[in-house]
């Protein structure tokens, strides 16, 4: 199956001719879902192949405004594009407390109908997640309820402080705590095992054509066969096939969710902001950003397999577009390969896409 990630926006504060404001879109066969939604999210579909129409679930990791602008007009041009097509699925929407209320009030005063149904989901933060004068209750503005019942408010679990968003027969979905200037979330989607290959010599030793019953086999469920012989999936499926995992992070000078490491372990991508470089680690945790070195250290930590710089200061540009007072971008990914011992570093750029590749079995 196939699963890759696709950056339509790595820039911090603001969108720009090179960098566009915070978006990046999560696709697997049957899934696609957006990741933040700065500010231009859906003029920076409408230039990549990717079709906005398709999202299905949007995560908004904190409140600040070049992650959270584009939301409305992008969920309004959805709707334009949809016109009277009744088959447009629902969208499911994640963020922190007061996300519901944005959505709500900026449709309503704008007098915006959308044709399709969607949800809030609401993450209750802690006063941990920013500076104790930053932090505010934003309960009264959770919202009544939108087109649909099933909007929930979620908890962190309080052994660990992280929460479970979703889990279907794909993937289980969670998030945890950042620090930053106000409440911050991270995102980790979990795929789940695969059932192995069918041993289909075996199976033809045994008597089994091609059929209804290797399907259920491969499903996982026993059969019995006429001469009143059980076969179990055990019998006839290799190992299973592993699952892959992704991990996006909002805004952050570090975390505070105490299983955040332990739920990105062994990713297979993780995406770090850096928005400044090393030698201002002072002033980037003042505003609660991380540097090279802090992501390449939180990636150590969960020993992730692939480490993604993005949500860059507008300064940074590639070498090609360098003009004066702007700095060169790829001494970001120098300062976090110092640190990330020995493994992958990719500095994200606008329409660039990952593949994730399956894992194999031994």
């Amino acid at each position: 199956m196939s699963m890759d990630v696709t950056f339509l926006g790595t820039g911090s504060a603001y969108p720009s001719p090179c960098r566009g404001a915070s978006a990046v879109v999560f696709r697997t066969e049957g899934e696609c879902w957006l990741f933040d939604c700065g500010e231009g999210t859906q003029t920076q579909f409408m230039k990549s192949l990717l079709k906005a129409g398709r999202i299905t679930k949007i995560f908004i990791t904190h409140l600040h405004g070049d992650h959270l602008f584009g939301l409305p007009g992008f969920l309004c041009t959805v709707s334009l594009q949809a016109g009277s097509n009744l088959s447009k699925q629902h969208v499911d929407i994640y963020g922190p407390v007061g996300l519901r209320n944005f959505i709500h009030t900026s449709l309503e005063i704008s007098h915006s109908q959308l044709v399709f149904p969607y949800s809030v989901h609401e993450l209750v933060p802690s006063e941990d997640q920013c500076p104790a004068e930053e932090f505010k209750d934003l309960s009264g503005y959770a919202g009544k309820n939108g087109p649909s019942l099933e909007e929930q408010t979620l908890h962190a679990d309080p052994s660990d402080g992280t929460y479970k968003l979703l889990e279907n027969e794909q993937f289980v979905v969670q998030a945890f705590k950042l620090y930053h200037r106000i409440p911050s979330f991270g995102f980790v989607i979990a795929e789940k095992d695969r059932p192995g290959k069918l041993n289909v010599n075996k199976l033809k030793e045994l008597g089994i054509q091609p059929g209804p019953i290797y399907g259920k086999l491969k499903l996982g469920s026993s059969v019995t066969l006429e001469n009143g012989q059980i076969i179990h999936p055990s019998d006839v499926l290799g190992d299973p096939m592993p699952g892959r995992k992704v991990c996006i992070l909002g805004d952050c000078s570090g975390v505070t969710s105490v299983g955040a490491a332990k739920l990105c372990q062994d990713s297979d991508l993780l995406i770090h902001e850096a928005t400044l470089d090393d030698e201002q680690m002072v002033k980037a945790k003042e505003n609660g950003h991380s540097t090279p070195k802090m992501a390449a250290e939180f990636a150590n930590l969960s020993h992730a397999k692939k480490l993604v710089l993005n949500h860059f200061s507008q300064r940074f540009k590639p070498p090609g577009l360098i003009t004066e007072g702007d700095d060169d971008v790829t001494i970001l990914k120098t300062q976090a390969e110092s640190v990330f011992m020995g493994q992958e570093v990719i500095l994200a750029e606008d329409f660039m896409t990952i593949t994730i590749p399956m894992k194999k079995t031994d």
